[in-house]
């Protein structure tokens, strides 16, 4: 009983000795003085302001010339009518066969019905890349991409591409996603990835 009740009473004057000061405080050192930051050059010309707008946001485009599809179900319509809708080249007459890769069918929109990606090449490296659903019963264009991809991928509802960059080892992901609100696929994400 002793022996703990002299532990404790060492504890406690250890602590509170802790907490009492003696002696002077002690200086860190010289700390730098904080500024402003200072502009480098500030005799070069300002570049002038952009004459151009920016660019408007993309927006869905009703294919009216298409039949109407009552049923919502864009499985309904013709592909390669719907590409020449849009492509002049698919529908130049005397021309060589429309240069379109396989329909892809994917719910993109979260509606729980499929819309249509199609992919239509100009030259050897570039590709037209669009989507399409059907908006009280006509075919409408949800996407328009000028892409030179090295791969594209669909990820759940999201459309993914990936093109050479100008960097040596790096590609240029781009990913499109649904935007509720301007109703059609916007670019969300752009980067550099390895690659």
């Amino acid at each position: 009983m002793r022996r703990s009740l002299t532990t404790c009473l060492v504890c406690a004057s250890v602590l509170l000795s802790g907490c009492a000061a003696t002696g002077e405080p002690k200086s860190a050192g010289r700390t730098a003085a904080v500024s402003a930051p200072s502009r480098l050059w500030p005799g070069r010309t300002a570049p002038p302001q952009p004459t151009e707008p920016p660019e408007a946001a993309d927006t869905p485009k009703p294919l009216r010339a298409l039949p109407r599809v009552w049923s919502g179900d864009m499985r309904r319509v013709s592909a390669l009518d719907v590409a020449r809708a849009v492509d002049e080249g698919c529908r130049a007459a005397g021309r060589a066969p429309c240069a379109m890769e396989t329909p892809q069918y994917r719910d993109l929109t979260g509606d729980g019905k499929d819309e249509l990606l199609l992919g239509v090449a100009s030259g050897k490296t570039s590709l037209s890349l669009r989507a399409f659903t059907v908006r009280d019963g006509v075919v409408t264009q949800i996407m328009d991409a000028g892409v030179t991809p090295s791969s594209v991928e669909l990820s759940g509802r999201d459309v993914l591409v990936r093109e050479p960059a100008d960097y040596a080892g790096y590609d240029l992901r781009r990913v499109y996603t649904w935007d509720a609100h301007l109703q059609v696929m916007n670019e969300r994400v752009t980067e550099y990835v390895r690659r």
